[in-house]
């Protein structure tokens, strides 16, 4: 089975990125800020904050979903606010989205927010609603099931730094994860964390015998040239022993986002 996390950035490298979806073919999908405005007409929108202009691609989840013609695709909703396409004003939903081939049956599933409740009517004071997805599969091949879940951890404009929401934030993911992962099998959790390494949102996690890929393989970068910031690490794959790991891969190329994809192909 072949795992991807990545931050897909609104979908503004578009192109590489639908380009590396469909290249990398992963069996799982595992897709930070998403969006979708069913209704609107494809292309580009505008995301407008404190006189911030980011392009978006408000149907980046159908778009995804027409690369992945094999997948069933699960869209998950933290908010619904405004983009903005010329004169037109385009309601669109933000939040994670997680793609499974078809070949694999999802026996189990879980969602809800780590941090702060759905936002219907903007995109939510900041720091922002956050959510997971977490899901069990069934291997019909090989008759054998895996755990695997996913979140955007909330971003904090003081910085990435432990605070108390972080502490109720990973709580809330383990709480999630114990009422779809049954203990006895492998559990893999990924995801834009918006933490540093020596985060407490680790040794939480830690009690459910999670360790971290990146860290622990000693990559020291997570995000790509189109971000100019220091404190490079944010997105994480972490892994029970029960996971055999047959190749761990922070991608450098091709860049499809400011955050690097996470691939993890397990036997």
């Amino acid at each position: 089975m072949r795992i991807i996390s990545l931050n897909a950035w609104g979908g503004r490298l578009h192109e590489a990125l639908i380009a590396y979806v469909r290249q990398a073919d992963p069996d799982v999908l595992c897709l930070q800020e998403v969006l979708r405005a069913p209704g609107a007409a494809p292309g580009w929108s505008i995301y407008r904050d404190a006189g911030m202009e980011l392009p978006q691609r408000a149907n980046l989840f159908e778009e995804i979903s027409a690369a992945l013609p094999g997948h069933d695709g699960f869209f998950c909703p933290t908010s619904r606010g405004e983009l903005f396409s010329g004169d037109t004003t385009v309601a669109a939903e933000f939040g994670l989205a997680t793609f499974v081939r078809k070949s694999y049956s999802v026996i189990a599933q879980g969602l809800d927010f780590v941090h702060g409740h759905y936002s219907r009517d903007g995109w939510g004071q900041h720091p922002r609603p956050r959510n997971a997805h977490c899901i069990r599969l069934f291997s019909n091949q090989h008759a054998s099931t895996v755990t695997i879940a996913h979140m955007h951890g909330l971003r904090d404009p003081a910085g990435k730094g432990d605070t108390a929401a972080r502490q109720e934030q990973a709580e809330a993911l383990v709480s999630l994860i114990e009422r779809v992962w049954p203990g006895s099998e492998g559990l893999v959790v990924c995801g834009d964390f918006n933490v540093l390494p020596d985060s407490a949102t680790f040794t939480i996690l830690g009690r459910l015998g999670l360790s971290d890929l990146v860290t622990g393989n000693g990559f020291a970068d997570t995000r790509t040239s189109y971000y100019a910031k220091a404190g490079r690490f944010a997105d994480y794959m972490l892994v029970t022993s029960e996971v055999t790991v047959a190749k761990f891969e922070v991608v450098e190329a091709p860049e499809v986002s400011d955050h690097r994809a996470l691939l993890l192909d397990i036997m």
